[in-house]
């Protein structure tokens, strides 16, 4: 320790003054407090590292609890996260290379009201399952009628499914399948069927030029942020963790999902999509980061009141983890102007009989 720190810690003696020399000091503080063009800027708050910015952040306190769902005559499992208690059930499908966790911050707010589930889809996150490459349309839908099937047997409460990017087009063709007979609503996030199928020419460049090697985790969040694809640093500390797993041999992580292997599949994901979309029965609405992602086909039935369009301001392409807050407020009002109960739509006047259902 040197003198100057030693000397900071000696408590000094009280003096004795009098009432003219403590006036006067009074004064010349208050002197000395008053504003001047002179005034040095204000101390500026400690400079947080990028370790500690960028650190992971657990999902408790977002969801409730996580799962495996183990699907029945199969290796198949896939990972869940719940949270509320009350309510319909809010499904939601993340996007290619996301996980589960890309709904933690929003779910936190949700869970109020209703029931949130958040599963990680084949080849992503904690899922483990015979075939992580085989994301075909026909297999990812299986994948989550099979979910809820052995969540809930033969008898779901109503269920709301949200779909974020390719998890929006699983959503709609669930819908489509009409297999789901307590499917109550449907929110697709940020996916239209030409403009998804515009970018596919584009999308093997895009997967490989994205960094595919991180020295830690932080790095990997950092990345993720800096380079636009989440603005929301929280939730990038919540998410990205589950979409990286360590390579032994290169002592690095790598992304999870590998979806430059699964090009034979993406067609299929958005073929058809706003035809499918639009003949789904049930009450629907398409969250958009931007107006210039709909297609015609989406254009005329918009004009005609087939579904709801909400334009959200201010996001990237994850608006559920960008602005999880106003995500959460349009979802909550989506379910409540459609009067969506734990068992269906509600019409006043009409008492339902209670069931008991975890």
């Amino acid at each position: 320790m040197d003198d100057s720190s030693a000397t900071a810690n000696l408590t000094s003696v009280p003096e004795e003054t009098s009432e003219e020399d403590q006036n006067r000091e009074t004064s010349t503080e208050t002197v000395n407090k008053l504003p001047s063009g002179f005034s040095a800027k204000p101390d500026r708050p400690p400079i947080q590292i990028s370790s500690q910015k960028y650190a992971p952040i657990d999902w408790l306190g977002y969801f409730d609890q996580e799962d495996d769902v183990h699907i029945q005559d199969s290796n198949d499992v896939f990972h869940v996260y719940t949270a509320g208690t009350k309510g319909p059930v809010v499904f939601c499908l993340h996007g290619g290379g996301y996980s589960g966790l890309s709904f933690a911050l929003s779910a936190s707010i949700m869970k109020e009201k209703v029931r949130v589930v958040a599963m990680d889809l084949r080849g992503h996150g904690k899922s483990s399952t015979e075939d992580e490459l085989d994301l075909s349309i026909e297999t990812l839908c299986n994948d989550v009628l099979a979910v809820l099937k052995t969540m809930y047997g033969d008898s779901p409460p109503a269920i709301i499914l949200v779909g974020h990017s390719m998890g929006g087009s699983v959503a709609v063709h669930v819908a489509a399948k009409k297999a789901l007979p307590s499917l109550a609503g449907l929110i697709v996030v940020d996916v239209v069927e030409g403009t998804a199928m515009a970018s596919l020419v584009h999308m093997q460049k895009i997967l490989s030029n994205r960094m595919q090697h991180f020295s830690s985790i932080e790095k990997a969040i950092e990345w993720s942020v800096k380079g636009g694809s989440l603005r929301n640093i929280e939730s990038a500390c919540l998410s990205i963790p589950s979409t990286l797993k360590y390579d032994e041999v290169k002592k690095c992580y790598t992304h999870r999902a590998k979806l430059e292997e699964t090009e034979q599949y993406w067609r299929g994901w958005y073929e058809g999509l706003s035809e499918k979309f639009l003949s789904s029965p049930v009450p629907k609405i398409l969250l958009l980061a931007g107006t210039d992602r709909l297609d015609r086909t989406l254009t005329i039935g918009q004009m005609q009141g087939k579904f709801q369009m909400v334009v959200v301001r201010h996001t990237g392409h994850a608006i559920q983890e960008d602005v999880p807050g106003e995500f959460a407020t349009l979802v909550l009002n989506f379910i409540h102007r459609n009067r969506i109960g734990p068992h269906g739509v509600e019409i006043p006047g009409i008492l339902r009989p209670s069931v008991s259902k975890p």
